[in-house]
């Protein structure tokens, strides 16, 4: 553990896949990102790019709560998408706008290990469980330190040469827990609604401030469901691991911080 004085603050951003295959929304958010003050650090999706690639190889996908069941198969295409063409177009589209990045993996540099979830109670396949305490702080600091933005895909590694999918919900929280102990860290989580809503099709239901006791309510009412179910898990344990702030908005508003502020 790092005991220095922390260095100051460091923003991570996640970004979803709906705006990842967008190109109009994803550069207007690209733009906005570049204009964050302080650190930064990029974790992406691209989970409905991936998706698409599967189903034009005849892949069929495979979804359980918000998360994928990555077969072999199903991996390969991942790893193309998420830390191939994916990750490089946004390092290239940051690099347009004057925003220096580098595209990472959890497997380079060994920044995010993670170990193979295990097949029981439900076989996610190569789906990959990374631990906060064995990422790789002096790295990622390092590169921050230098004036480089980290931008990081879904995948990690298990340090017996595999490589494995890991939700990018997770990949931010790990790396936001991790980064927390040496920087004051915000996590903000942007995709394409205006925040947690009560109402999924109307954008005028934001919940603007919610606690752990509140989403467990909301869960259980079947308000909160599917793919928030992650998002929200790794939002609270973000805010018990040391992270000042946890946000989920559209990514339209990350400059003007509306959305669901956890508490």
């Amino acid at each position: 553990m790092i005991t220095e004085k922390k260095k100051g603050t460091l923003s991570i951003v996640k970004i979803g896949g709906n705006i990842v295959d967008n190109p109009e929304a994803l550069e207007a958010f690209l733009n906005d990102f570049h204009q964050l003050k302080g650190n930064k650090l990029l974790v992406h999706g691209g989970g409905v790019m991936a998706s698409k690639m599967a189903k034009q190889l005849g892949i069929e996908t495979k979804m359980l709560n918000g998360r994928r069941i990555t077969d072999e198969e199903t991996l390969k295409v991942v790893t193309m998408v998420y830390a191939g063409w994916g990750n490089k177009s946004i390092v290239a589209s940051l690099q347009k706008i004057g925003c220096n990045a580098i595209g990472l993996s959890g497997a380079d540099a060994n920044t995010i290990p993670a170990i193979r979830r295990s097949p029981v109670p439900i076989d996610f396949g190569f789906a990959g469980d990374p631990d906060p305490d064995k990422t790789n702080i002096a790295f990622i600091s390092q590169l921050i330190e230098s004036g480089i933005t980290p931008v990081f895909c879904a995948i990690t590694h298990d340090g017996n040469g595999s490589l494995l999918n890991t939700n990018a919900d997770t990949i931010a929280y790990t790396i936001a827990a991790a980064c927390s102990e040496i920087y004051q860290t915000t996590l903000h989580y942007c995709f394409e609604k205006e925040g947690v809503l009560r109402d999924i099709n109307d954008p005028d239901s934001l919940i603007a401030m919610m606690t752990r006791e509140e989403y467990e309510a909301y869960k259980q009412q079947g308000i909160i469901a599917d793919g928030m179910i992650p998002k929200l898990d790794n939002s609270f344990k973000a805010m018990i691991n040391g992270v000042s702030q946890v946000i989920i908005l559209h990514a339209k508003n990350l400059l003007s911080g509306k959305g669901t502020v956890l508490g």
